[in-house]
């Protein structure tokens, strides 16, 4: 069983200034609950108690969220408002957590190598809280894990995307399996429209083998001078060591102000349902 996850929390935000200024924006609510903790609770869900951060300046409210808050617990304490900490008291008994800064910003391939030191020499997964995924039946990190389990290699959780938008993900072309898995052959960080393999992405779910972190460490910079992952995944690609998985769910871009008002919506309708 994969029992780490590793979350790459360092980026700035940019899109959601000025709101982001001084918070990160992992900890921005869709309700009642910041996106940090869905990718959170996800990872649980799939066994991964070892919940990795790679972290920047301003990050702290991220340490502080999975952290008692002694002075809020007793002041609710015995009164209606203790119940809505639930959730967050179950990740906090049932993971631990462990972090690390990302000092520089280059790239999702350097967070990653930066995130070596907590996650050793075992496959892991990685979530990135931008992308919140609602799973069906059950989350994407667990279906994913069953497929690393049949495969043993790294996988992508990946899904059809406008053609005018590939420009904006990481792109991959492969040979179709029994299954309906694709042994990915290759994979273009955004490429232009006219470029693309296919209008298959890459979205914000892997799990990793351990041999990534030595391949980041040889991988030059590539788009936008930044360490790439998914230059490092074609390297393992071209030994046919990665499998892209289209998954059973839903996802929204929460990196963008529309993806973030649609998962708003979509939460709160189905919050209203269950009321």
């Amino acid at each position: 069983m994969i029992t780490k996850c590793l979350f790459p929390v360092a980026g700035y935000g940019t899109r959601f200034l000025p709101a982001t200024k001084a918070q990160p924006k992992e900890m921005l609510p869709i309700l009642t609950k910041p996106l940090i903790q869905y990718g959170v609770e996800e990872a649980l869900e799939a066994g991964m108690k070892s919940i990795a951060f790679v972290t920047g300046r301003n990050k702290r409210a991220i340490e502080d969220h999975f952290d008692i808050t002694y002075e809020l617990e007793d002041k609710i304490s015995g009164t209606s408002k203790e119940s809505q900490l639930d959730s967050i008291r179950e990740l906090i008994e049932q993971c631990t957590f462990s972090y690390t800064r990302q000092t520089h910003m280059r790239g999702l391939g350097d967070a990653i190598l930066t995130g070596e030191t907590l996650i050793g020499d075992q496959p892991f997964g990685v979530i990135l809280a931008d992308d919140l995924c609602v799973g069906e039946p059950d989350g994407v990190m667990s279906q994913m894990a069953r497929v690393h389990e049949k495969y043993r290699c790294s996988i992508v959780a990946v899904e059809e995307v406008p053609t005018e938008e590939v420009d904006k993900y990481g792109i991959v072309k492969g040979k179709l399996l029994e299954d309906g898995n694709i042994r990915i052959k290759r994979m273009v960080e955004k490429p232009a429209p006219q470029d693309a393999p296919s209008n298959l992405a890459v979205i914000g779910r892997y799990i990793l083998t351990p041999d990534i972190f030595e391949i980041i460490r040889n991988t030059p910079p590539g788009k936008n001078g930044e360490v790439q992952l998914t230059d490092a995944l074609q390297t393992q690609a071209a030994s046919g060591k990665v499998i892209a998985y289209s998954f059973q769910g839903r996802r929204f871009d929460c990196g963008s102000i529309k993806g973030f008002v649609e998962a708003t919506n979509f939460f709160f309708d189905r919050q209203s349902e269950l009321c």
